[in-house]
């Protein structure tokens, strides 16, 4: 009888398992810059950089979204730092993330306020983290009651 070799093709490695990211965020070194309009400028252009679109095609999905125009140079302009006179306004930030559908673009937005964005499938398990730390608060209350209670005789 032959032995079957102990590391299979088709076998995973559970070393090798990493858990999902449950917030997608630009690298530090990929948004650093001295203004919060330099963070947004560096923002977009590594979003359109990493697209699998070609700005042409994120500036088309942008117009059709907006029922408005928006243009490949316009594009161009919003990912440029030296154009300080073309800001993104939120309406068309809005219209790029779907374009795009990188939602590290949000997190940026509210990492400045200490927030993070995540899907929505996963706040019942943010409300169930609530509810343990309250239930275990609660717990922590119960016992220092029946302590205060058997000191006293009561209990």
């Amino acid at each position: 009888m032959t032995r079957r070799p102990l590391s299979r093709v088709d076998q995973l490695d559970l070393l090798a398992w990493r858990a999902p990211e449950t917030i997608a965020r630009f690298d530090d070194h990929q948004v650093r810059a001295a203004s919060i309009a330099g963070r947004v400028c560096k923002a977009i252009s590594a979003a359109l950089d990493e697209c699998d679109k070609p700005r042409a095609v994120v500036a088309e999905l942008m117009s059709e979204f907006l029922g408005a125009r928006v243009s490949k140079h316009m594009l161009d302009a919003y990912a440029s730092q030296a154009r300080e006179d073309h800001q993104i306004s939120v309406v068309r930030f809005v219209a790029l993330i779907h374009a795009t559908g990188d939602r590290r673009l949000l997190e940026l937005l509210a990492d400045a306020f200490g927030w993070a964005v995540i899907e929505r499938k996963y706040l019942p398990l943010i409300d169930l983290a609530r509810v343990r730390e309250r239930a275990d608060e609660l717990e922590r209350t119960a016992t220092a009651i029946r302590r205060d209670a058997r000191a006293q005789g009561i209990f």
